[in-house]
């Protein structure tokens, strides 16, 4: 008696482990791209609503930014830590800037540091310190 036993081939196997090798070479790039534009999304709106606690506040005041405030995402695992710098000539009275965690996934964003100031003007800067002049970029939150 012959039995009607039904299997992959070893040649069906490989064609499914390409499709599904080319599969995952393009997908995962993509997720880390959305991850990443997902974060700074997150640290564009955590120097908003920074911005705003400090407009709230009493003019002329560097009050420290409080928990939940100083850091994006405002709960569980930080990815950027948001401090107030002082006021200068320049910055309208304030500015609040997002700094990736050292120790954290955007740490080599190539957008680095987030800074929005009291006059509404964005910018970023590199790890050396530098104004890069790609903002629109980096800023998008679309």
């Amino acid at each position: 008696m012959k039995s009607n036993a039904s299997a992959f081939t070893l040649l069906e196997l490989v064609i499914a482990l390409a499709i599904a090798s080319i599969l995952v070479m393009y997908a995962v790039p993509s997720y880390r791209s959305h991850v990443a534009r997902s974060h700074r999304v997150d640290a564009a709106s955590a120097l908003y609503r920074a911005a705003q606690f400090i407009e709230a506040g009493t003019p002329g005041d560097t009050v420290p930014l409080p928990p939940g405030l100083d850091q994006a995402p405002s709960f569980g695992t930080a990815v950027y830590r948001l401090r107030t710098l002082p006021a200068d000539d320049a910055n309208g009275g304030y500015a609040v800037e997002a700094h990736p965690v050292e120790s954290g996934p955007m740490r080599d964003d190539a957008c680095g540091t987030f800074v929005l100031d009291a006059t509404g003007l964005r910018s970023n800067r590199s790890v050396d310190g530098a104004v890069m002049g790609e903002a629109d970029t980096c800023w998008n939150t679309r």
